[in-house]
């Protein structure tokens, strides 16, 4: 395990007031597991720590990019903007490390041919966003849109929506926002 998994975990918590003892109680664990994992002696699988995060609570996500510094999420630089994507679509989360976000502003880089998968997608909220570069291809329910630079989308996001960069060659940069966040 990292020393920063350790390290982020013991600073969270003391951040929310919590003694290892009741962050073990919280999360039904022993609090030497607590203990052991702050130590960096013990690596928690993902979904240990998950569990631990939820008593909390806090996401997976938030935990990894929580600012330890500041935690004030002012300005997010480039470089600093954790992907909560992979290598074929880049998720660049604005502001990842202020708690209690209201909503979600994200840099999105579609590699060229990449979709968000087969399934569309659904969630509570709303979303929207701009293309800045390359054309974006936006279906919502049955209808398929092409969207170029500058232009634009917004919808409810409890419809079934998904996005796909449709260029071979073209590289497709979206800024979005949604609310309530889903990263």
């Amino acid at each position: 395990m990292s020393v920063e998994v350790a390290t982020r975990l013991q600073y969270i918590r003391k951040h929310h007031g919590l003694s290892q003892r009741e962050l073990a109680k919280r999360a039904g664990v022993t609090n030497g597991t607590i203990s052991l994992i702050e130590q960096n002696r013990v690596s928690p699988s993902v979904g240990s720590l998950k569990k631990l995060l939820e008593s909390i609570p806090m996401t997976l996500a938030e935990f990894f990019t929580f600012d330890l510094e500041s935690n004030r999420g002012v300005v997010s630089r480039r470089a600093e903007m954790p992907n909560l994507g992979n290598d074929v679509i880049e998720f660049y989360l604005a502001g990842a490390g202020v708690k209690d976000r209201n909503m979600c502003i994200m840099r999105e880089v579609y590699q060229p041919l990449a979709d968000t998968g087969p399934e569309s997608l659904q969630h509570t909220g709303h979303e929207g966003g701009v293309v800045v570069s390359g054309q974006l291809e936006l279906t919502v329910e049955n209808t398929t849109w092409l969207l170029d630079p500058g232009d634009s989308y917004y919808f409810e996001s409890r419809f079934a929506h998904r996005f796909r960069n449709p260029s071979a060659d073209q590289v497709c940069e979206v800024i979005s926002a949604n609310s309530p966040p889903s990263f």
